[in-house]
């Protein structure tokens, strides 16, 4: 189940209204809770898998502030083409079962030694766990798809292996969630991270206080930027990084191939989530062919986290701390 969710406060006093549309599992997963929809407010916008394993048995839920106008309604009909003979129609919810409901997907995950939970859950975290609480919210990385648990196994499995971080950046950060499980691994090393989305990096910034996470640009901190991939006089100052994590889609992974190779340090870790299991071999021949060797790969459903290393004797006679400009051709999304 991979909800994709946005965390927008509903007004006290107003009514909320929800429409339920089926779906399929590759509609669901196409959802950017991030997209604008013209809507304003904006919905929140929660995907469900309804029957497992079945690939056209979802469904998608817009939670609206107010009763939805017939252009919002619209709007959202058109993220799900297959329910186009569907006949519902938005629904009164009671104000009281609100946030019950904004919630309901989200139960608490564990990969390796962390424990992702929202506050509904802050009583149930197990012992010698590293607990982050993130909310559901409009930045993608609640730790409950694939892909990101992928990533916390991965970090996970990195520190138990003693593989030294002094500086790394989490590429497409969503809620920071992975930046602050790379931190906590690494608590001396340098930080970054970054999203193309503003929005990202100021739920980043809300999350890194409410877990006790320290932002700012020194040791033990987190530095910020809102940049697409590593253009950002910060990413690339930053560079060479010892740890790049890049949890975004396939298409951008390639893209990014030259300019995130060099800014991996020889003989650095990059960790790459996002892609489907047959998207995989693309996105290895594009770092393959940037000097980086497959070195692990976690397979989580149809979502794989892969482990690349650097080779030392590439980068060694070229500079590293500047990364080239991104190809203007592919269309990168929301990531």
């Amino acid at each position: 189940m991979g909800p994709a969710m946005s965390d927008r406060s509903v007004h006290a006093g107003t009514s909320s209204w929800k429409l339920t549309l089926p779906c399929t599992r590759a509609e669901a997963e196409a959802i950017d809770a991030g997209d604008d929809l013209g809507i304003v407010p904006p919905p929140v916008l929660m995907t469900s898998e309804m029957t497992p394993d079945d690939a056209n048995d979802w469904q998608l839920e817009a939670y609206f502030d107010g009763k939805p106008s017939a252009a919002a309604l619209k709007a959202v009909r058109a993220l799900v083409p297959s329910a186009r003979a569907s006949r519902a129609q938005p629904e009164l919810v009671p104000d009281q079962d609100w946030v019950t409901l904004s919630q309901a997907g989200l139960e608490p995950v564990q990969a390796g030694r962390f424990f992702v939970h929202t506050a509904a859950h802050a009583g149930a975290i197990p012992r010698g766990t590293r607990a982050f609480q993130i909310e559901a919210s409009r930045a993608f990385g609640t730790g409950h798809h694939q892909t990101t648990s992928g990533c916390l196994t991965m970090l996970d499995r990195l520190k138990r292996q003693g593989v030294p971080v002094r500086n790394l950046i989490d590429i497409g950060t969503g809620t920071g969630l992975l930046a602050f499980a790379a931190l906590h691994l690494w608590p001396s090393a340098y930080a970054t991270a970054s999203d193309i989305d503003p929005a990202s990096i100021d739920v980043t910034r809300e999350n890194a206080a409410i877990n006790g996470v320290s932002t700012g640009t020194q040791r033990g901190q987190i530095a910020l930027a809102a940049a697409p991939g590593l253009q950002h006089p910060l990413l690339i100052g930053r560079a060479p990084y010892d740890l790049i994590i890049a949890n975004i889609l396939a298409g951008p992974l390639i893209a990014l191939a030259p300019s995130i190779a060099m800014a991996l340090a020889p003989g650095g870790t990059l960790v790459l989530a996002g892609l489907l299991s047959d998207q995989a071999p693309a996105v290895l021949a594009a770092y393959r062919r940037q000097g980086l060797m497959p070195m692990a790969r976690i397979a989580t459903g149809d979502w794989p986290t892969l482990r690349l290393r650097k080779r030392p004797r590439y980068g060694q006679d070229r500079a590293t701390r500047h990364a080239p400009p991104m190809p203007e051709a592919p269309n990168f999304g929301s990531w």
